[in-house]
């Protein structure tokens, strides 16, 4: 029954009335530091609605979004049909969560997801990316009985404290310690590998098959010799899609870039939201389940309070029929394809522009030191102050004179990593690389305004030591 307490509730009168009000809050309540960030680089905005691959302010203005909110709207944002089963499930008032009855909805997912990877048999539910990876990192120990879990350097698993324990990056991990007792070995090296290996305690290799830090690809045919190696040696190989997965890379994930590669654990998590309703997954072979929950003693040995809930069932299972309906994957591929090959093309082009690499829809765009002396000179200016920063001259001005919202790849890196919608179209395309090419016209002319600000940020970056 709804009492007269709950009816005067309005979002809509709440946010009328303080919306107005959003830095200031987060400011006051929230991490302080990101109105701050955001004031410093001009990307306070405030946007009023969304839909597909734009967001929209006040004024009407449209911006396309090239980041979608790091990989999360895979989709788009209020997809309708993703819309409608929320408001089904909603509507049909389930009784969720119950803890000690079996609803249809999570197992109708689970098998939607492992029909994507036959070679794999079980799923469990959590919440996020982060907690898909813990997952991945318990049962790992677990099945095999063994401690330590490798991982590669500057990869990126999660900010928990055990994923944490398999993040490459030290900005991350700092202050943070101890952690558990695992160790980096080099992306794409096979001895470092093995000689970890030979030491008989390692559990697992856990490795992101394109890494979202920079947009390293692992070299051809490391996936499937790293695998033998792990089985050799009665490892196992965990491929962390969270970021890549669902068509991200143009395949549903990325690991099936490489014939016979067949991982024991795979995290997913991100674009099978929806957007909406967060949700992980951790997909994995039977065996290692039935080691895990090897008994009805053993049956709560690793849950989640709303893991599994209905909503993110809902909106799950909306997602995987869009993608095939639509073909998200296909698309995914095709304009990937064409966006990175006019990106390459520039290249020979902007001194400044030294490498665009990817796949699918995930692409980064990498800048170097210059040939010519008075841009030479501004570069070096730069990195002393702090590496980065040049990156992050180009973001500015691809959003405020073009309206295109992208992001810097990683700390200290001179990379731009693009993760759009996986619906945008040819039409986004012409928008981003016509505005790319603006933006790269005004840095190599030695002047204007993206220099001005870029003495802005060697201050701010001055002042922040």
């Amino acid at each position: 029954m709804t009492t007269s307490k709950s009816q005067e509730f309005d979002l809509g009168a709440l946010l009328d009335a303080r919306g107005a009000e959003r830095y200031e809050l987060h400011a006051k309540y929230l991490n302080h530091q990101l109105p701050r960030m955001l004031h410093t680089i001009g990307f306070d905005k405030v946007y009023e609605r969304a839909e597909g691959a734009y967001f929209w302010d006040a004024d009407g203005n449209d911006y396309l979004d090239m980041l979608a909110g790091f990989g999360v709207m895979g989709l788009g944002r209020h997809h309708p049909v993703v819309r409608k089963a929320l408001h089904d499930v909603l509507d049909a008032g389930l009784a969720d969560l119950t803890r000690f009855d079996c609803q249809p909805l999570p197992g109708l997912l689970a098998e939607r997801l492992l029909a994507h990877s036959p070679h794999l048999d079980r799923v469990f539910f959590g919440n996020s990316g982060t907690e898909a990876v813990e997952t991945a990192l318990k049962f790992a120990r677990y099945a095999t009985g063994k401690p330590r879990v490798l991982y590669c350097a500057h990869a990126f698993h999660g900010l928990t404290t055990g994923s944490l324990s398999v993040n490459g990056e030290d900005g991350f991990r700092d202050g943070f310690a101890p952690l558990l007792p695992d160790t980096a070995v080099p992306l794409g090296d096979l001895d470092a590998l093995a000689a970890e290996l030979k030491k008989g305690d390692v559990a697992a290799l856990i490795v992101e098959p394109i890494q979202g830090k920079g947009v390293h690809e692992s070299p051809p045919g490391y996936l499937r010799a790293a695998q033998e190696l792990l089985h050799r040696h009665k490892a196992l190989l965990i491929a962390d899609e969270v970021q890549t997965g669902l068509g991200r890379t143009g395949d549903f994930y990325a690991y099936q870039h490489e014939d016979g590669v067949e991982p024991d654990l795979v995290c997913v998590a991100k674009a099978l939201s929806g957007g909406y309703v967060p949700v992980g997954a951790t997909l994995g072979k039977d065996w290692i389940f039935k080691k895990v929950y090897s008994s009805m003693d053993r049956v709560l040995v690793h849950s989640a309070s709303f893991g599994a809930n209905a909503q993110a069932m809902a909106a799950g299972l909306a997602v995987l029929s869009v993608m095939e309906n639509e073909q998200i994957v296909a698309n995914a591929r095709a304009t990937g394809e064409q966006l990175k090959t006019r990106l390459a093309a520039l290249v020979d082009t902007y001194e400044l522009l030294s490498d665009v690499r990817g796949r699918g829809l995930m692409i980064g765009i990498e800048f170097g030191r210059p040939r010519s002396l008075k841009l030479r000179s501004r570069w070096t200016m730069l990195q002393a102050a702090r590496k980065g920063l040049f990156a992050q001259m180009v973001v500015v001005p691809l959003l405020q004179r073009h309206r295109i919202l992208t992001q810097v790849s990683g700390d200290h890196l001179e990379v731009i990593k693009l993760i759009p919608p996986l619906v945008v179209g040819e039409r986004d395309v012409d928008r981003f690389v016509d505005a790319f090419t603006a933006v790269m016209d005004d840095a190599h002319s030695g002047g204007g305004l993206m220099w001005d600000f870029g003495k802005t940020l060697v201050k701010q970056a001055v002042a922040n030591r």
